[in-house]
């Protein structure tokens, strides 16, 4: 909820049509081609509008997905997540969304050579393309509910995607032993860098 002594703004409180259209025409004017400098911004927290991004990347206003992928972009263009949460950003407001997982999904993998001089590339539900190395890392957390392993690639501002399952079976597939300091790890190198999944001593549900 946002304070009480920040701005309120029509498009994030009352939850009707006419909102939805302003808000995207902020967004259009913010850019819309890519991804907007929202770093660069920092207007009134406005509070929040009734949008949400599902696990598996779908977004919903009201409850009702948003199936025009143009639009999907468009916010997605706009978005930044803040300690607090995530916001759509413009220069003229900023509004707080709820995200079920991570933002994005990685729908898609390209690989280009091989051991460790690969490297993997994904595309998300969005269409952004992203080269895992240093600026986009990949991590790898363990599900509370099945206890099997969630791959995420760093998108970017902290903005994260979730590889899903079937991606996920294509990422296993190039993992290989790597032994250092701290031991013998499975993972995946790319762009120079090896991401360790787990110890190799627990990678028996990984195949």
């Amino acid at each position: 909820m946002a304070p009480s002594h920040a701005k309120r703004s029509p498009a994030a409180l009352d939850g009707t049509p006419g909102a939805l259209d302003q808000l995207i025409a902020q967004a259009k004017l913010a850019g819309g081609r890519g991804a907007a400098p929202v770093h660069l911004w920092n207007p009134d927290y406005c509070g929040e509008i009734d949008m949400r991004i599902a696990a598996d990347g779908t977004w919903f206003y009201m409850g009702t997905p948003i199936g025009r992928k143009p639009l999907v972009k468009l916010f997605a263009s706009v978005l930044r997540r803040d300690p607090e949460r995530f916001v759509l950003v413009t220069p003229v407001e900023r509004i707080g969304i709820a995200v079920d997982d991570a933002p994005f999904v990685a729908v898609e993998m390209v690989v280009e050579g091989e051991g460790c001089g690969q490297t993997i590339a994904f595309r998300t539900n969005v269409d952004d393309v992203v080269e895992v190395g240093a600026e986009h890392p990949l991590r790898f957390e363990t599900d509370p509910v099945t206890g099997g392993l969630k791959p995420y690639v760093l998108v970017r501002g902290g903005l994260e995607a979730l590889v899903n399952r079937a991606v996920f079976y294509d990422l296993v597939a190039l993992g290989v032993e790597n032994r250092g300091a701290e031991g013998a790890f499975f993972g995946v190198w790319s762009a120079g860098a090896f991401f360790a999944m787990a110890p190799m001593g627990e990678i028996a549900g990984l195949r």
